[in-house]
C-alpha cells in the first residue's frame, strides 16, 4: 500500500475565509482537519477541526463567514480548542474533490492547515491512482509531493503534531547534535543556525517535544 505525502498552495482568492484568517491573524497557529462527513447532494458539509490560537478572535472571524450555516466551539485548554462547523460546500472545494472522484484512494486525517497558508494531508492507494490525483488537481493550485513510500501510520501521526517552524527547529537540533548523547550543541548555536534568539528555539523545542509525547501516549 503506497503512500504520498502532499503539500498544495491555493490562491488567496479561492481559499476558505478561515484558511486566510489563519494566515492573516498573529493569534492563530494552525488548524487541523480530523474528520469530515459530506450531505448526500454534497451542497452541505461537516467538520471537525482541532485549532490552535485565539477562540474569541476565530469566533468573530467564523461569525462572518457566509457558507458556515452553524457552528461549536469546545475549548481544550487556553490556546487550542475543538471546532465543529457545518457549512455549505463551495465550488472551489467541489473541483478540488473532483480530482479525488473515482479512484481507489483514501486521505488520511488529519489534513493540517499551516501558518503559512500551505494544506498538507497524506493520500493512500494505488501507484496508478497516486499518479493521477497529483496531475487532476486544479492548476489553480501549486503541488508539492513531499514524501513517497509504503505507508505506515505509526510514525505519521507523531510528526502531524509539530507545525513547521517546530519542525525546522527539531531537524537543525538532531542535525547538529542537540540531541546526541552526550549533547554536541547549545541552544546558542542552534540559534545562530537558524537565526533565532536561543530563548525562541528553546521554546519551540518544549512545545515540540510536548506534542510529539502527547500523541505518544494517546
Amino acid at each position: 500500500m503506497k503512500y504520498l505525502h502532499l503539500t498544495l498552495r491555493e490562491p488567496p482568492e479561492t481559499r476558505h475565509p478561515m484558511q486566510s484568517f489563519l494566515v492573516e491573524h498573529d493569534g492563530m497557529e494552525r488548524e487541523d482537519l480530523l474528520i469530515w462527513n459530506f450531505g448526500a447532494d454534497e451542497d452541505h458539509e461537516d467538520a471537525l477541526f482541532y485549532v490552535v490560537g485565539d477562540i474569541d478572535a476565530y469566533e468573530a472571524a467564523i461569525d462572518d463567514v457566509e457558507s458556515v450555516a452553524d457552528y461549536d466551539l469546545t475549548p481544550v485548554d487556553d490556546r487550542s480548542f475543538y471546532s465543529y462547523v457545518h457549512q455549505r460546500t463551495r465550488e472551489s472545494d467541489l473541483a478540488f474533490r473532483e480530482a479525488f472522484a473515482r479512484r481507489n484512494l483514501v486521505v488520511v486525517p488529519p489534513v493540517v492547515y499551516a501558518k503559512d497558508g500551505a494544506t498538507k494531508f497524506t493520500v493512500v492507494g494505488e501507484g496508478e491512482d497516486l499518479s493521477a490525483v497529483v496531475d487532476a488537481i486544479p492548476d489553480s493550485m501549486a503541488v508539492e509531493v513531499d514524501r513517497v513510500g509504503e505507508y505506515d501510520r505509526r510514525h505519521a501521526r507523531v510528526g502531524a503534531a509539530l507545525t513547521d517552524h517546530q519542525r525546522e527547529v527539531v531537524a537543525a537540533a538532531v542535525d547538529l547534535g542537540y540531541y546526541a548523547v552526550p549533547r554536541e550543541a547549545t541552544l546558542e548555536e542552534l540559534g545562530a543556525a537558524l537565526s533565532l534568539s536561543p530563548s525562541t528555539v528553546s521554546d519551540h523545542l518544549r512545545k515540540a517535544e510536548a506534542a510529539v509525547m502527547e500523541r505518544l501516549v494517546e
